[in-house]
């Protein structure tokens, strides 16, 4: 697993090198963001409110996959929360010649998840796994369909401590994980436990962190009211 990590790491890193040299002088336009949101149909535009945090992550995303950084991602709520498939998704592209890009889910060893709850408690169960598997750089993906889930948050918070990225995309008003000060990059989706939702948010931000890794650089902040 390692080893697949890293030369999957390796060649996100080349090539994006590639990319930056091809895109040389181009930055994705406010119009290509706003797209990515266009071809989720009714669910992207319900998605339109968090337009620029989205890219302003995504955007920090791929700059730290250019590094050969790794995905981590996990989470908890209802049967639609799959931190799994946002993970799949990055390693095996299912759009040909997008580019697989290292990641991992803390969700789907079962084996572990009891053994940390039984020896360390519930809350510790991605802190746990995450200490041992992140490295500075790398990027967390924390996910809670209320944001009230705690052992999200103490994720979140071990990953901040190690020096990862964090981004947190959560539902409701964010709970718990809106209010913590270890979260870099906060995206706040009232109905993500509703599936159509969920996974137009997650495919947004597949594509966006692609854009970016096309055109590597920023997206313009918004203009001051």
């Amino acid at each position: 697993m390692a080893n697949s990590l890293n030369t999957a790491a390796s060649r996100a890193h080349q090539a994006a090198e590639n990319g930056s040299s091809a895109a040389s002088g181009t930055r994705p336009t406010r119009e290509m963001v706003t797209a990515v949101f266009s071809r989720r149909g009714a669910a992207g535009q319900a998605l339109i409110g968090q337009r620029d945090r989205m890219a302003y992550a995504c955007r920090d995303m791929a700059a730290h996959f250019h590094r050969g950084s790794k995905l981590i991602v996990f989470g908890r709520g209802e049967n639609v929360i799959d931190p799994q498939n946002i993970a799949v998704d990055f390693v095996h592209p299912i759009e040909p010649g997008r580019l697989a890009l290292p990641a991992i889910t803390l969700s789907n060893d079962a084996a572990a998840l009891t053994s940390i709850a039984r020896t360390d408690g519930f809350d510790e169960v991605f802190a746990v796994q995450l200490r041992l598997l992140g490295r500075s750089g790398d990027i967390a993906l924390g996910i809670s369909d209320d944001g009230w889930c705690r052992n999200v948050v103490r994720a979140l918070e071990q990953a901040h401590t190690d020096r990862l990225l964090t981004v947190a995309l959560v539902g409701g008003e964010g709970g718990m994980v809106a209010r913590s000060r270890a979260v870099d990059h906060l995206l706040t989706v009232p109905g993500l436990a509703e599936e159509e939702l969920y996974g137009a948010a997650c495919a947004i931000l597949w594509e966006l962190v692609h854009l970016f890794i096309d055109h590597p650089e920023p997206v313009r902040p918004p203009a001051a009211p």
